[in-house]
């Protein structure tokens, strides 16, 4: 299994088809959180301080994922 992710700098580049297939779902499923939040109130500000606990859970998910499958072993 090769890598799927290469680092570069603080993030992860998807190098591979499944790097890419996680990166988009990462950016979808936070974009459909979004809207689904910003339905519920009015102001988009008080919008992005209700997403930001759901931003943070899924970007350490995927930089657990990504940083996983970067292709460096630390044995």
């Amino acid at each position: 299994m090769g890598a799927h992710f290469r680092k570069k700098g603080w993030i992860y580049i998807p190098v591979s088809v499944a790097g890419w297939i996680t990166a988009i779902g990462y950016v979808a499923i936070s974009a459909v959180t979004l809207i689904s939040v910003n339905k519920n109130y009015n102001s988009f500000i008080n919008s992005l301080i209700r997403f930001f606990p759901y931003f943070i859970s899924f970007s350490v998910l995927y930089f657990w994922v990504a940083s996983n499958n970067s292709g460096k072993n630390k044995e």
